[in-house]
């Protein structure tokens, strides 16, 4: 094939390679639609529905929500009471931290348990807050605007006139911003209040079966729980068993050593040797508390090892009977 031939089809495919990207740029691009991601909650209620036995699922209701609770009776002589099993947040009550093996092995110690699935995280809490903030801040200011647009003032306009000529010759100044907590007061109090709602479920079933009523709840889950019954709810239960409890927030983590001593009811605290550094440095300040408002009560345990462990599921177990058995 000639030379020439050749370089003429490689113009025209540059050519035709330019037009179309050309008419690729000009042509007006249409963004998809965002598509949320399914919320955390509803995958896990999926796989537990479809996991778990059937038996076991009790379905309980919080307004127009629906989640999932999961029930086992007591398999001794007689029933000794009811236990709530509430894992930390985003865990599953089938986790293997053990909940999951509290929650089949009660039962040989003579306790029903209904352990429930927790509600997701708003982590966006805050901002829509600021945001709803902004909107009515913009409805006043726009309200304002409309308002002097009707009553015009001369002497207004020369003043806002001047006042914007300083602003310009005016250097911007930077602006300090503190530094935020672990986590935002707003996405905890978020979480905080419907996991109370769920929480009032579940111990209204628990009432259905009576007997006394115990309360076995973990990690971030724990510590809202603590913060709840230290207002004195009506929901009275005759035990409160802590796991890990703490609060991803160091004031208001602070403040939870503090409010474990002014509960009402029975408080077993268990962490392990290995736990967060913010709760193991405050374990000592609440036997401090303890001490100071005379919470006799209160029994503090700590377990070594991985929480994972066979061993340490056997003695979480036996600690907790053991408290029960002081009790009732």
């Amino acid at each position: 094939m000639p030379f020439a031939s050749i370089l003429r089809q490689y113009l025209h495919l540059g050519f035709t390679i330019g037009l179309m990207g050309t008419l690729l740029i000009s042509h007006h691009s249409v963004a998809a639609d965002h598509i949320a991601p399914t919320p955390w909650s509803t995958i896990t209620s999926s796989d537990i529905s479809r996991l778990m036995p059937q038996g076991e699922i009790k379905p309980l209701q919080v307004g127009e929500q629906e989640f999932i609770s999961l029930y086992r009776e007591y398999m001794s002589a007689e029933l000794r009471g009811v236990v709530l099993i509430i894992p930390d947040w985003q865990h599953l009550p089938t986790n293997n931290n053990g909940i999951n093996f509290l929650r089949t092995h009660l039962n040989d110690f003579g306790y029903t348990t209904i352990a429930m699935t927790v509600p997701d995280i708003d982590w966006q809490a805050s901002a829509e807050q600021s945001t709803e903030e902004g909107d009515s801040e913009t409805e006043i200011a726009t309200a304002e605007q409309e308002g002097a647009a009707i009553e015009p003032n001369p002497e207004a306009d020369k003043e806002a006139v001047t006042e914007q000529t300083d602003a310009s010759e005016n250097t911007v100044t930077p602006k300090h911003v503190d530094a935020l907590a672990y986590i935002n007061d707003d996405v905890i109090d978020d979480y905080k209040e419907n996991l109370v709602a769920r929480f009032e479920a579940l111990y209204q079933s628990a009432l259905d079966e009576g007997g006394k009523i115990v309360l076995i709840a973990q990690g971030a889950s724990a510590g809202v729980l603590l913060e709840h019954y230290a207002s004195f709810p009506n929901n009275n239960i005759d035990a409160f068993i802590s796991l890990s409890s703490y609060l991803p927030n160091p004031e208001r983590n602070q403040q939870l050593n503090t409010l474990v001593s002014t509960i009402s009811p029975p408080l077993l605290d268990i962490f392990y040797s290995n736990d967060n550094p913010d709760l193991l440095l405050s374990v000592a300040d609440r036997k401090r508390w303890v001490k100071r408002h005379s919470k006799y009560d209160y029994r503090q345990r700590e377990l070594f090892g991985l929480r994972s462990e066979p061993q340490q599921h056997e003695r979480l177990s036996k600690e907790i009977d053991g408290f029960l058995r002081r009790l009732f």
